[in-house]
């Protein structure tokens, strides 16, 4: 394995690291805002799935940045005058967009509305598609630059 590609692979294990972390955060959210807790049977946004899972992933994503700027990607510097943080959430915001229509297809055109296929459709099949997309558009637009003598590697 070449140095390069020994980088990249450090950088995909950092970023999915902080990404299992960030997303434990979101799940259990998520899961409380919409099928509460297994003591109860009132959930505050139960019938509003997509907006807990906006809301509990929004939380995630504050997770996510600060991982993602102190460890994932912390050998690379951005030009962002705020260091990355509106183009790091607007990539996050967009890249939702793929769990948000999975969770969407799962509950208006299958019909499953039980906890299990909820995290299925969002939290399983849904991240995976986003966090790859994300973690491409992160890399190339928020943190693209190497800090001076880090020798560039690429996708």
């Amino acid at each position: 394995m070449t140095g390069s590609s020994r980088r990249l692979a450090g950088e995909i294990g950092r970023y999915l690291a902080v990404g299992l972390g960030a997303t434990i955060v979101s799940v259990v959210l998520f899961n409380f805002l919409v099928h509460g807790l297994n003591t109860a049977d009132w959930a505050p946004l139960n019938d509003h799935p997509i907006t807990g899972y906006v809301l509990a992933n929004l939380v995630g994503t504050a997770v996510a940045y600060r991982g993602t700027r102190s460890w994932a990607f912390r050998h690379r510097t951005t030009s962002h005058p705020d260091g990355g943080r509106t183009a790091f959430v607007l990539i996050s915001l967009v890249t939702m967009l793929i769990p948000m229509a999975c969770l969407w297809v799962s509950r208006n055109l299958l019909g499953l509305d039980d906890p299990f296929s909820d995290n299925i459709s969002a939290n399983l099949i849904g991240l995976a598609l986003g966090n790859a997309a994300r973690f491409v558009l992160t890399r190339q637009f928020v943190f693209a630059h190497h800090r001076e003598g880090e020798p560039a590697s690429h996708v």
